[in-house]
């Protein structure tokens, strides 16, 4: 968690630099606008008549803000901003340290659930400590993926990965922590690895999306506001890519989430059937399993066929997420049922 701790503020301090940046950009922009304004108004006068023309090109004049496209196009292919972003921003010393935590950290998180598995002397997901452990190290493993797959710089989601793990490790560690106990019988199946898996690894790219539906709905309120001609302050969210392409990013990510969350209520069911000789009983862990699928299924048929875009989209990913934690914590914690394997 120390370790996760230093990545989580190397993030941060990454955030603010992207502030700073997007602060000297908009600094810049104004400067060469009101550069632009005052050659425009001596041109022609009669002490500039046959003189060289200086429009937007004066020596020693104000260069162009990092992002900000130079006079005339030139110079605008190189100094674009990638991904839809306002502000360009490259690599920063702070944000080469936060990956480079973040992957010590992974893999010190992975040698924690390994040593729990041989500990117990089987797959370390048994109980809500277990799966609280697991459950992290699978966010973090598809974040990390993520990472090196996809086209799109998404490590300014770090912030909110390695924050997001931290308070799950440390709200498991103070409260959910049980030494190791025999399986109870109705675990003592194959379908203990499978299914249980497949949820944390469902868990994992519906994090990531929650986060960029998170990121899209900052991103969308200040486009909002620099449209409608507000004052919007300097922030990191210029750096980053614009809402429609955190949009389509966080609703990729979620189709794969719901996807393996389709197989962990099939493989739910299967295993229900040959422990208890029924496929559906109504139990609550199975019910609000099931709450969540139909939430996510709304999430992608409202999108696809009704045209749910932007903010409405973000909510109900934001929702989706939220009964995905309430399954693991309150259902686990407070209601009774064949699936009371939290182990406290």
């Amino acid at each position: 968690m120390a370790v996760y701790a230093i990545a989580f503020i190397a993030y941060a301090i990454d955030l603010a630099r992207r502030s700073a940046v997007a602060a000297s950009a908009a600094d810049a922009a104004a400067a060469a606008s009101l550069a632009s304004s005052a050659d425009s108004a001596t041109v022609g006068t009669p002490a500039t008549v046959g003189a060289p023309a200086t429009v937007g090109a004066a020596a020693g004049g104000p260069a162009p803000a990092p992002g900000v496209p130079s006079k005339g196009g030139r110079g605008a292919a190189s100094a674009a901003p990638i991904d839809g972003a306002s502000v360009a921003y490259g690599r920063s010393p702070s944000l080469r340290v936060a990956v480079a935590m973040t992957v010590l950290a992974w893999l010190l998180h992975l040698a924690a659930d390994i040593t729990r598995g041989l500990a117990a002397g089987r797959v370390p997901w048994a109980n809500m400590y277990e799966f609280a452990l697991t459950g992290t190290l699978i966010i973090t493993t598809v974040y990390l993926l993520v990472l090196v797959v996809s086209k799109h710089d998404l490590r300014f989601l770090g912030t909110f990965i390695t924050g997001l793990v931290l308070v799950l490790l440390g709200i498991a560690t103070v409260n959910f922590y049980v030494s190791v106990v025999p399986l109870p019988p109705a675990l003592q199946s194959a379908w203990l690895v499978i299914h249980v898996f497949v949820a944390t690894s469902a868990v994992g790219f519906l994090a990531l999306g929650f986060a960029l539906s998170v990121v899209q709905l900052m991103q969308s309120r200040r486009e909002t506001m620099l449209a409608t001609a507000k004052q919007v302050k300097r922030s990191f969210l210029a750096t980053l890519p614009n809402s429609a392409t955190l949009e389509n990013l966080a609703y990729r990510v979620t189709i794969i989430g719901f996807i393996l969350w389709t197989f962990t209520l099939m493989a739910g069911a299967i295993w229900a059937e040959a422990a208890w000789g029924r496929y559906w009983g109504w139990d609550t862990k199975e019910v609000w399993t099931f709450i969540i699928w139909v939430v996510y299924a709304g999430y992608i048929h409202a999108r696809a066929t009704r045209g749910w875009r932007g903010s409405r989209s973000a909510w109900l990913a934001i929702i989706g997420f939220s009964t995905v934690m309430f399954n693991f914590t309150v259902v686990n914690l407070f209601f009774k049922g064949l699936h009371a394997y939290s182990g406290l």
